[in-house]
């Protein structure tokens, strides 16, 4: 089986780790301070917060910068939650910014948001058979 971790690019690691533990309930797992990072536990896969600056390219040899205004992205995380409307209380109290009313959809409720460093995300909340009610196979 292959394991999952996410990283997250953030410009202020100890803002984004309080972030993180204030708006999603994560916990901090472990500090490596040799890689400016910190693993944040608490969901079902293992997130790192990567301390970048802005302005720095995004990977060797690239001619990206980073930047944490808002941004699109190909990738991004959906966090499952209980209650949407509770956890969508508790990010924006955290610092995410909510993007657009919550939706209603055949498998449940969907919120897309952005954290204080630009990078989407959503909240999703299943109801009924989840993802079953529109699966056709």
């Amino acid at each position: 089986m292959i394991e999952l971790l996410a990283n997250i690019d953030v410009e202020n690691l100890e803002r984004a780790v309080d972030f993180y533990s204030r708006a999603l309930g994560l916990k901090v797992g472990r500090r490596l301070e040799a890689f400016g990072a910190v693993e944040m536990v608490g969901a079902s896969s293992r997130i790192y917060l990567l301390a970048k600056s802005a302005g720095t390219a995004s990977s060797a040899g690239s001619h990206t910068a980073r930047s944490y205004r808002r941004h699109w992205t190909p990738v991004h995380l959906d966090f499952v939650v209980n209650d949407l409307d509770q956890a969508v209380e508790r990010a924006q109290i955290g610092g995410a910014t909510l993007e657009s009313k919550s939706e209603d959809q055949a498998w449940g409720r969907l919120a897309v948001m952005a954290d204080p460093f630009g990078h989407g995300f959503c909240l999703l909340q299943f109801t009924g058979r989840g993802y079953d009610e529109i699966a056709t196979q």
